[in-house]
């Protein structure tokens, strides 16, 4: 049934859209690839508060040593209305961003990660914290090997014909529509 079919070294993901899941998906991808055997990086722009991934990551981390490199780039959400970061300027969100995407494409240039996750750096590229240039260098500069998985809302549609994966979460209806803050282990 699949003669026909043939395996790639390295794929690119994107997880986006207004819906939520974006981020959960991500993680998901990290636990397949750690399962795997495989050396992963998470590197996280935009949130800086307390999420349950950070705990996550960090009691993961002792069980997979060097195989999980997580790094926390963001200041907050910008240009956001009431959600946005208080006290913190364009110029700093765009040196945090600038610094994580730095980050982000050394990871996965250097080839000592089979999977490197982005979580919401669609957003920082949306916000203009950095470019779809920049975005699309790090797409197609990654090692051979090192699959990218890239979320967060607004993905460039210039960009889609660059990745091999594009999932669009699309919200059918969400509590805080209805003015309920985000819940604590489900949305954050």
């Amino acid at each position: 049934m699949f003669e026909d079919f043939k395996s790639k070294d390295s794929v690119s993901v994107v997880f986006t859209g207004e819906g939520k899941g974006k981020t959960s998906a991500g993680l998901g991808l990290l636990a397949r690839a750690l399962g795997t055997g495989w050396r992963v990086a998470f590197v996280q722009f935009i949130k800086h508060w307390d999420v349950g991934e950070h705990q996550f990551l960090k009691d993961i981390g002792a069980v997979y040593g060097d195989n999980l490199v997580f790094y926390k780039g963001g200041l907050g959400f910008y240009d956001a209305g009431e959600l946005s970061a208080k006290g913190v300027s364009l110029a700093e969100h765009k040196i945090a961003a600038q610094s994580t995407y730095e980050f982000a494409l050394k990871t996965a240039k250097s080839g000592d990660f089979r999977l490197v996750v982005c979580d919401e750096i669609n957003n920082a590229a949306n916000d203009k914290l950095i470019t779809a240039a920049q975005m699309k260098k790090l797409i197609t500069g990654r090692a051979k090997t090192t699959s990218l998985c890239l979320t967060g809302r607004n993905f460039p549609k210039s960009l889609q014909s660059s990745v091999d994966i594009v999932t669009e979460m699309k919200k059918i209806k969400h509590h805080f529509d209805d003015k309920f803050l985000a819940n604590k282990g489900i949305d954050y």
